[in-house]
C-alpha cells in the first residue's frame, strides 16, 4: 500500500483527504505540529527541518493541509524536495503560493490543489483547450453561504497582513496592489443560481495559478456578495455550501465558458488533491517540478476524473 503523508491531518480539510486517500486505497501518514493531536503519528515542527525529515521518511508524497500556508507551505515543500518526493498543498492564500512557486525542484511541487487556485486553473484551461492566447478569464464563484473555518480566517488576516492592508488583482499582465474598494456587478450565473451580485476582483489564489502558464492579459475573480459577508463570521461550520463555479475565457469577440458544480468547498479539496497525488505517482503529467494544476495535468481528463464530487459542464 503506497504511503502518503498528510500534514494538518486534524485540520478541517486535512480530514476529508485522510479519508479521501483511504477510499482509494493509500495508506495515510499523519502528520502535523500538534504532537497531541497526533496518537500514533508523526509530528513535525516547520521551524525543525529535521523533524519534517523523519517524518517524510518511506513515504511516497505528502500533502500540506496546515494553514496559514504562509508559514508552513515552503518549510514541508522543501523538505518533500529534499526526500525526492512529490508535493501538493491546498492552500489558497496567494503570497505563500508564490513563495512555493519560486523553488525549484526534480520532483513534483503542486501549490493550491484545492478549490481555490487548482479547480479554476483547471476549468480555464480546459477552456482555452486548443487557444494559444486569450484576453480575459472570468472566475466567478455562486456560494450559497460561506462559513469559514477558523484556520480560513487565520490565512485570511495573515494574507492582509503580508499585502499590507492591500487587495490584489492581476490585470495587464501583472500583479497589482490597490487600496480601493472592491467594484460591484451583477454576475450571470447559469440557472438555477442565476443573476446574482457579486463583488468584483474578489481575488483568490486563480489569479497567480491561471497566468502561471496560459497566456492571458486579465484574470478576474468574482464572489457573491451573500457569500463574501459570511465570510466576515467566525463560527463553526453547520452545513456545507453548494457551488457554482463559471469560467469564461474571452479572446477577442470569441468566448468560452465552462461551468463547475458540487457541494462543500472544502470537502472537495481532498479528491482533487488526492487526484493530483494519484496522477504524480502514476506518471500521468505532462510538466516536471514546481507547477501549477492547468500546467501539470491534462485538465479535461483531470476534471472528468473528479466526478460525482464536481460535475462539470462546458457551454
Amino acid at each position: 500500500m503506497t504511503s502518503v503523508l498528510v500534514y494538518g491531518a486534524y485540520g478541517h480539510t486535512g480530514r476529508f483527504v485522510v479519508a479521501e486517500l483511504r477510499r482509494r486505497g493509500f495508506d495515510p501518514v499523519l502528520s502535523g505540529r500538534d504532537a497531541a493531536k497526533l496518537p500514533g503519528g508523526r509530528p513535525a515542527s516547520v521551524g525543525d527541518p529535521a523533524s519534517l525529515d523523519r517524518a517524510l521518511e518511506g513515504v511516497a508524497a505528502v500533502i500540506n493541509c496546515a494553514g496559514p500556508f504562509a508559514g508552513t507551505a515552503r518549510p514541508v515543500a522543501e523538505a518533500a524536495i529534499r526526500a525526492g518526493v512529490p508535493y501538493v498543498d491546498v492552500a489558497a492564500e496567494i503570497e505563500a503560493n508564490l513563495d512555493t512557486l519560486e523553488l525549484s525542484a526534480d520532483t513534483a511541487v503542486v501549490p493550491a490543489m484545492a478549490f481555490f487556485g487548482g479547480l479554476a486553473d483547471l476549468l480555464a484551461t480546459a477552456a482555452m483547450d486548443d487557444w494559444t492566447a486569450a484576453d480575459e478569464v472570468h472566475v466567478a464563484y455562486g456560494l450559497s453561504g460561506w462559513r469559514p473555518t477558523a484556520g480560513t480566517l487565520a490565512a485570511g488576516r495573515v494574507s492582509r497582513e503580508r499585502r499590507e492592508g492591500k487587495r490584489i488583482r492581476y490585470a495587464g499582465g501583472r500583479l497589482e496592489y490597490r487600496d480601493d474598494a472592491l467594484p460591484k456587478r451583477e454576475w450571470a450565473f447559469p440557472e438555477p443560481l442565476g443573476p446574482r451580485p457579486v463583488f468584483g476582483e474578489f481575488s483568490m489564489a486563480d489569479i497567480v495559478t491561471i497566468p502561471r502558464h496560459l497566456k492571458v492579459r486579465d484574470v478576474v475573480s468574482y464572489m457573491t456578495v451573500d457569500a463574501a459577508q459570511d465570510l466576515a463570521v467566525a463560527g463553526e461550520r453547520d452545513a456545507a455550501e453548494t457551488f457554482v463555479v463559471d469560467v469564461v475565457v474571452r479572446a477577442g469577440d470569441d468566448e468560452r465558458r465552462i461551468v463547475a458544480r458540487g457541494e462543500d468547498i472544502y470537502a472537495v479539496s481532498a479528491p482533487l488533491a488526492v487526484e493530483a497525488v494519484d496522477r504524480i505517482l502514476t506518471g500521468r503529467t505532462k510538466a516536471k517540478g514546481v507547477a501549477t494544476a492547468g500546467e501539470m495535468f491534462d485538465a479535461a481528463g483531470f476534471l472528468r476524473a473528479l466526478a460525482p464530487h464536481i460535475t462539470v459542464e462546458q457551454r
